[in-house]
């Protein structure tokens, strides 16, 4: 199976690109969307997905930050992963496709020396050990580095933000929505056509708790809307 892993902090964050660069690659890719904070590496449908993976399955991601934000947590899905036998493939940082670490290994010095004397043969054997497992740690190094890279490029992001805003607030200028501001989406569009349809107050059959239910929003969202609809009115 080969699947497309997408992943965005909020759900008002764009998916898209990501579906469109991985489907753009494999068409006939499964692709999984995941909506969560940033902040945790809770992610439910990675966790589902990591259960129903077999060996031999392949799992695209447009880029390393799209598996994880932690260079850490990152770097133990990736051995745990390949370990098991999955090949992972990143569609911005292609240089840490398991298939790359694969070639890396395959392409270890290999040489046979056989000089009929012990000492000078363990010698050698000593030697292209330590050259091996030298060119298996810089391999898993790159790895380590290109989620290294990730989590610092989010951390500078988030800085770059929050000095912005400072700087905005320092110079009197309005952080987010004036006051008495109305935000519209196509939620609250829909559940204030459906609070005018059922409420009582708008001459409904409804009661505010079952138009709360009707409408699958918060208490506070359910009165804000009225109290928006009747200022309309």
């Amino acid at each position: 199976m080969i699947y497309g892993y997408c992943r965005v902090s909020t759900k008002h964050q764009r998916i898209t690109r990501q579906v469109t660069n991985i489907k753009e690659v494999y068409p006939i890719a499964t692709i999984i969307k995941e909506f969560y904070t940033g902040t945790t590496q809770n992610r439910p449908l990675w966790d589902k997905l990591m259960k129903q993976l077999r060996p031999g399955d392949t799992i695209i991601f447009d880029s390393v930050s799209r598996m994880s934000r932690n260079a850490t947590e990152g770097f133990k899905d990736y051995k745990r992963l390949y370990e098991a036998g999955i090949h992972l493939e990143f569609i911005n940082e292609p240089l840490i496709n398991t298939s790359i670490f694969d070639s890396t290994k395959n392409n270890l010095l290999e040489i046979s020396v056989q000089t009929g004397n012990t000492a000078v043969d363990d010698y050698f054997k000593g030697n292209i050990t330590l050259i091996n497992n030298l060119l298996m740690s810089l391999a898993e190094e790159q790895i380590k580095s290109a989620f290294a890279q990730s989590e610092k490029e989010v951390q500078d992001l988030h800085t770059r933000i929050s000095q912005g805003m400072r700087e905005s607030k320092r110079n009197g200028k309005q952080i987010g929505l004036e006051k008495g501001t109305t935000l519209t989406t196509e939620k609250s569009i829909k559940c204030k056509e459906i609070i005018k349809k059922h409420a009582t107050d708008f001459g409904g059959t409804l009661s505010d708790p079952e138009v709360m239910t009707l409408c699958k929003i918060s208490r506070n969202s359910y009165y804000k809307y009225k109290r928006e609809l009747k200022t309309t009115a």
